[in-house]
């Protein structure tokens, strides 16, 4: 997934997502990202880009690490993408 800072779109970063939800999700970033702060997402999933506006729940610093664990709450996300989310996570989790 690629994500920017809300207003600053000139500074893209790129990550794996650790987990996700319909709700939101989480990645590790070489980046300490306030809480609040407003996300712009590019998330890859399958064959389908989706673009859901988040904001940063919680930011920990990774134990001997310079990385942060992010946790990302979706705030707009258009409503077809939820959908197409929802049923890629039940897909996946009916696999086992």
């Amino acid at each position: 997934m690629r994500y920017y800072v809300r207003g600053a779109a000139s500074e893209f970063g790129s990550v794996v997502s650790n987990n996700i939800s319909v709700g939101g999700l989480g990645f590790n970033s070489d980046k300490y990202i306030a809480p609040q702060t407003p996300l712009m997402l590019e998330i890859d999933v399958l064959s389908k880009v989706l673009h859901p506006v988040g904001k940063v729940a919680w930011c920990q610093a990774l134990p001997r690490s310079y990385r942060n664990s992010l946790g990302v709450e979706f705030v707009e996300i258009d409503p077809l993408e939820k959908h197409y989310l929802e049923d890629y996570i039940n897909m996946q989790t009916n696999r086992f």
